[in-house]
C-alpha cells in the first residue's frame, strides 16, 4: 500500500494560493498540494491533470509545503533583484534618468562618461557590457549617426563623385568585353 500524503499542514496555505494565483504556475503549484490530500488523487493522476510531469508534480509539492512551514526561504517577487543582479530595475531607471538628462533632447551619449554617472548613482561598479545592457533593458537604443564626417565638406564630396571614374561598365551580353575566355 503506497503512503499517505503529507502537508496536511500546509492545507490552509495552499487554499490561500490557490484562491490568490495569479498565473497557471501559481495555480500548478497549489494544486499539487490540494488534489491528493482533498480529492485523494495520486500523485501519477495529479501530474497528469496538471500536465506536469510525476517527478516535477512531486517537487512542486514538496517546495510548496517546505516553504510554508519556514524550512525554505519563500521567493521573492519579480519586483525585487533579479538572479544576481545588483540594483532594481527601478533603481536603474532611476539611474539613467539622471544620467540620460540631455540624451532625450538629442545629445550625444559617450558611453564611458554615462558609466561613470550610472557607477556614482547607484553605488557600485558596473560593466561596460553591463550599461549596454541595462540601456537595452529599459528601451534605448543605438541610433548610428550619419555616414559624412561632421567636418567634412559636402560640395566637395558631391563634386568628387560626378567626376569620378566608373569602376564597373555595363557590357552588352555578347560583347568581347564581357567573354571570360578571351
Amino acid at each position: 500500500m503506497a503512503r499517505p500524503f503529507t502537508g496536511q499542514g500546509s492545507l490552509e496555505a495552499a487554499r490561500k494560493a490557490r484562491d490568490e494565483a495569479r498565473t497557471a504556475d501559481e495555480l500548478r503549484i497549489a494544486l499539487a498540494v490540494l488534489l491528493p490530500l482533498e480529492a485523494g488523487l495520486n500523485l501519477t493522476q495529479t501530474a497528469l491533470v496538471l500536465g506536469r510531469s510525476r517527478h516535477t508534480t512531486c517537487a512542486l509539492r514538496t517546495d510548496f509545503c517546505a516553504r510554508a512551514s519556514g524550512l525554505r526561504a519563500t521567493r521573492r517577487k519579480k519586483t525585487e533583484l533579479r538572479n544576481r543582479a545588483q540594483s532594481t530595475l527601478q533603481a536603474e531607471a532611476a539611474a539613467l534618468d539622471a544620467a540620460l538628462a540631455g540624451a532625450a533632447q538629442g545629445a550625444v551619449l559617450v558611453i564611458p562618461e554615462l558609466k561613470e554617472k550610472i557607477e556614482a548613482h547607484l553605488g557600485h561598479s558596473v560593466s561596460l557590457s553591463g550599461v549596454y545592457r541595462m540601456l537595452a533593458r529599459h528601451g534605448w537604443r543605438k541610433v548610428a549617426p550619419d555616414t559624412e564626417h561632421p567636418q567634412g565638406n559636402a560640395q566637395a564630396r558631391e563634386a568628387w563623385k560626378k567626376n569620378s571614374r566608373p569602376i564597373w561598365r555595363k557590357c552588352a551580353p555578347d560583347s568581347p568585353d564581357n567573354n571570360p575566355s578571351g
